[in-house]
């Protein structure tokens, strides 16, 4: 990842006056979090770090469009797949972490449902069949080699741990979640610069305005 942060920014160095407003604000944050995530030394501020850093690159100031997240995110990695010429994204699921992927996948704890469940916000056994129908979903779409559709769920099972992490639902360094750590760290390590790549080689693609961008000038608000 060190090798991929600094190849990045030393072309973002090249190419960020060609890069429009929104595009090129995105690409700065990114990359910034991804060179925070090499510095972390333990796999929870890796995992946060590296989420910040996909955060940032796929977030835009929507107004009143506002859709819940994972419907964002989704939409977003589409369109990744869309642009991929290189066919990055493809690899990476295919030829580098299928294992790892369906090792994820088939973890009850990176699943919501499942949690839903234990805080009784779900009734009966009514998580076990929706965990079952979306590994179903899962691995025809390993099967078939539908690289949106798995990345969709591969990401949705990371937000959960996202949740887990940032509202305080796990304990730092806990024993209990090390693996999936590990293994998301491992795909999403991989998988930000390659994102980063992706808006990079498409800046005249529509990526958005930032969301939260700089206040400077006229615009910004004296202290009362």
């Amino acid at each position: 990842m060190a090798a991929e942060y600094k190849i990045l920014k030393e072309r973002q160095r090249e190419e960020r006056e060609s890069y429009p407003e929104g595009l090129a604000l995105r690409v700065h944050r990114a990359l910034s979090w991804l060179h925070r995530a090499e510095q972390s030394e333990d796999e929870d501020g890796r995992f946060i770090f590296l989420w910040i850093a996909f955060n940032a690159a796929y977030a835009n100031e929507l107004g009143e469009q506002r859709m819940f997240e994972g419907e964002r995110f989704n939409r977003y990695l589409e369109k990744l797949v869309g642009l991929d010429s290189r066919q990055q994204l493809y690899n990476l699921v295919w030829q580098r972490y299928s294992g790892a992927i369906r090792v994820l996948l088939d973890n009850i704890y990176v699943y919501q449902p499942f949690w839903d469940h234990s805080n009784g916000l779900v009734s009966g056994d009514e998580w076990q069949s929706r965990f079952a129908a979306a590994k179903q979903t899962a691995n025809i779409a390993l099967a078939s080699k539908n690289t949106t559709l798995v990345l969709s769920v591969v990401f949705n099972r990371l937000y959960t741990l996202r949740n887990q992490l940032v509202h305080g639902g796990a304990t730092w360094n806990s024993s209990m979640n090390r693996q999936q750590l590990k293994d998301a760290n491992a795909i999403l390590g991989d998988a930000v610069p390659i994102i980063i790549s992706i808006m990079m080689d498409n800046a005249d693609a529509l990526w958005g305005n930032a969301s939260y961008p700089p206040v400077t000038g006229e615009n910004r608000l004296s202290p009362a």
